[in-house]
């Protein structure tokens, strides 16, 4: 389904498998109107074969509620997929099977299994893979579904913190090309009609995987007058398993009123092993990392009147992510003395939520909408580390004071809220005003409290000049609370030589937030034009003072004021009837403005954007021949203080082919070229070469196909990135060449 929706025009879908309408990410992609997956659906589209479906329909201001359809002034956009006769009501699927039989064996296994019945539906998904594939796309979006202003999402921000994360950088490369993996994932997801009035939908999911991971690193660092250069070797894999399970139960009371139950369940255990060399020094580096969460969820909604509905939420979650981490031998003295042979540090936050809210909606003459919230959340953070340092010939072990945390943090927030959004003419203007009471309590060795009153305003104007013009504009003053990751007293180890530690106090961030975003036409007009432009400004924010050397980073979290951040993005669509082919031409700024402190100098004004713009055509030739090529360009630039400006540009071409060369025969041709603009000329520009044919044995049943990747063999690849202290040239390993064999057996 990816490769379908990819050639639709207006449809934009980026190389993780996010679906955009313009700037707008897409709800859900459902299946004959029934949804399975939520915010997780690369998982139907990046597994579902396209022979099944009939069309493909977008729904705008599209609600996920019911009963909200026609009340809430929805800017959301849904995909539904219909399915062809033949394929309801019957038990039909695929099952493909690969083999390339080089020296190090390649394999790729997809098989779906779909009954999509009138009452229940059913949809097996199962992917095994050491190719690359990426076959869930963000696991995090299935577990975590989060929506923006959305009724009833309570607790969607809500999240336990991992204090530690390693061997997670990876090239800007497609996954098939950098990801040394081997994937073994199934999802089995079920929607069962009980009656007219009762619905359960349950999804069962099971990834294991095992990730190799390969780099040299050379990192260049110019501090003031201090500069050094550190290299770094690291062989490493990550072995994550992770169970998830869910239920959803739908119940009409009345044609008026729906409760809705939502319950989640998921384990995760992630192992992470390193051999790492750097600056000649050999350590082992080990991490072990779980993840146990509960979440539950119900929604009462209540449709008393034609325009009237009240929505009664309540949540609960109960999260906990401990970690293990370990360091042999340690070598770096000038942090501790030398007689310390390894560290470990054991970590660990557990994190209870709970919330209730009632939301009532009015919607008025003209479209005008009323909205009265009142609601009360209370989160709970239990956190602790636990460092150790010890010594194999003594076995001894120390615990050093300042770098133990133990500490409980409790959050209470009770609010109410009220919007109106009414017509002027041509204009609807949205006013906003929430109004908070805040109540910290930190416990260390000792208590604290604090109290705290605010009030965050929001005006926002929505104007259609035609059917053809429309602006979106908004602005915010906004007050958060610091969170758990920001407080902590205590010293914690985040890699093999980097500690860092919080504010150790409470606090609250002020901001103002403005967009603007411009839309000229609609998706499925010739010519669709978005323009989307951001602007913060943090009167306070979180930053760090940080002591680097060679062989260790320490840092800390400071408060500042004034940070400036601002972003400019558009995209335009322009279908050629000339040449039947879709222009896409995107543009993307971003720039931001703060401080921080590096090797207790003076605080440092640091400046940093980044500019990408590019271009597309695709053909949608009737004939034998199409063709997609693209070219985009990306320009980073920092600057600290008064200095000259570090900057490059890179740029990323490519050219896809599409032949059929009969009824039963077709060929796939891919190119690309990578250039970065700061590595030696030996190594900036890198190519890559694939093909896919395809021979259609029996239509609609076997199909045959021969797939080659890589076929330049290019085993490693080079990229360069740059901060407000360092430049860094990394070189990673990729898949290898090779050719596969593909049956795919219809059913």
């Amino acid at each position: 389904m990816e490769d379908l929706l990819k050639k639709i025009p207006g449809l934009n879908v980026q190389s993780d498998g996010t679906i955009k309408i313009g700037n707008q990410e897409v709800e859900k992609v459902m299946i004959d109107g029934d949804d399975l997956f939520e915010k997780g659906y690369k998982i139907l589209t990046k597994n579902m074969p396209v022979n099944p479906i009939d069309k493909v329909i977008l729904y705008q201001n599209y609600s996920n509620n019911k009963h909200l359809k026609g009340i809430e002034n929805s800017d959301k956009v849904a995909l539904n997929l219909t399915l062809k006769e033949d394929a309801k009501r019957v038990w039909f699927g695929n099952l493909l099977l690969g083999l390339a039989p080089q020296s190090e064996i390649r394999h790729e296994i997809r098989g779906n299994l779909m009954n999509f019945g009138k009452k229940n539906k059913y949809y097996f998904i199962t992917n095994l893979n050491n190719i690359g594939r990426d076959a869930t796309g963000d696991i995090s979006h299935l577990i975590r579904p989060f929506r923006i202003d959305e009724p009833s999402s309570l607790g969607d921000t809500q999240k336990a913190i991992q204090l530690i994360n390693v061997n997670n950088e990876l090239p800007n490369l497609s996954k098939k090309r950098t990801v040394l993996n081997n994937v073994k994932m199934i999802s089995l997801n079920s929607i069962f009609t009980l009656s007219d009035k009762v619905k359960v939908k349950t999804l069962g999911f099971f990834n294991l995987d095992k990730t190799e991971y390969y780099k040299d690193a050379i990192q260049v660092f110019k501090i003031g007058n201090l500069s050094f250069q550190n290299t770094e070797k690291v062989i490493a894999n990550k072995r994550p398993i992770t169970g998830f399970g869910k239920l959803d139960f739908t119940y009409d009371i009345s044609k008026s009123m729906t409760l809705e139950y939502t319950g989640k369940i998921n384990h995760t255990d992630e192992l992470n092993q390193s051999n790492l060399t750097f600056n000649a020094a050999t350590f082992n580096e080990n991490l072990q990392s779980n993840n146990e969460l509960l979440d539950q969820k119900a929604v009462l909604t209540h449709k008393w009147k034609e325009n009237k509905v009240l929505l009664l939420t309540g949540r609960y979650i109960d999260e906990t992510t401990p970690q293990t981490y370990h360091i042999n031998p340690f070598r770096f003295s000038d942090i501790f003395d030398d007689k310390v042979s390894f560290t470990n540090q054991l970590s660990k936050n557990r994190m209870k939520f709970m919330g209730i809210e009632a939301h009532i909606m009015s919607k008025k003459t003209q479209g005008n909408l009323w909205e009265l919230k009142l609601g009360g959340q209370r989160r709970t953070d239990q956190l602790s580390s636990s460092f150790q340092l010890g010594n194999d010939e003594q076995e001894m072990f120390t615990k050093p004071q300042a770098f133990q945390n133990d500490l409980t943090y409790t959050s209470t927030d009770v609010y109410l809220s009220s919007k109106n959004r009414f017509k002027i003419k041509q204009i609807y203007l949205v006013t906003q005003l929430d109004l908070h009471h805040l109540s910290n309590s930190l416990r260390y060795t000792t208590a604290t409290s604090q109290t705290s009153s605010f009030v965050v305003p929001k005006i926002g104007l929505d104007w259609k000049i035609n059917e053809s013009h429309k602006v979106l504009s908004s602005y915010t003053y906004s007050t958060t609370n610091l969170e758990t990751a920001d407080i902590y007293k205590g010293y914690i180890q985040t890699d093999f030589r980097s500690f860092s530690k919080g504010l150790g106090e409470f606090n609250q961030l002020n901001a103002s937030n403005a967009i603007v975003q411009y839309t000229l036409g609609n998706w499925s007009d010739k010519f669709f034009a978005n323009i989307f432009l951001a602007y913060v400004k943090n009167y306070d924010f979180v930053s760090s003072s940080s002591i680097v050397t060679s062989n260790a980073v320490i840092s800390e979290k400071i408060l500042i004021k004034n940070r400036v951040y601002w972003s400019l993005s558009s995209n335009i669509d322009r279908y050629l009837t000339a040449i039947n082919t879709n222009l896409k031409m995107v543009f993307g700024a971003t720039k931001s403005s703060f401080q921080n402190r590096v090797n207790a100098q003076e605080l440092r004004e640091i400046n940093n954007q980044m500019v990408e713009y590019g271009f597309e055509l695709r053909s949608g030739f009737k004939g034998k021949f199409n063709y997609h090529v693209g070219s985009k360009w990306t320009s980073t630039q920092f600057r600290v203080n008064t200095n000259t400006a570090n900057s490059f540009t890179n740029n990323l071409s490519f050219v896809d082919i599409s032949l059929v060369l009969n009824d039963r025969c077709n060929l796939q041709l891919q190119a690309e070229r990578y250039y970065f603009g700061n590595l030696a000329q030996a190594r900036n520009t890198y190519y890559f070469m694939d093909f896919d044919v395809r021979y259609i044995v029996k239509e609609n049943k076997i199909t045959l196909s021969l797939a080659g990747n890589n076929l330049l063999n290019t085993q490693n690849f080079s990229n360069y990135t740059l901060t407000d202290i360092s430049f860094t040239q990394t070189t990673f390993r990729l898949q290898p060449r090779y050719v596969m064999l593909k049956a795919e057996l219809r059913f």
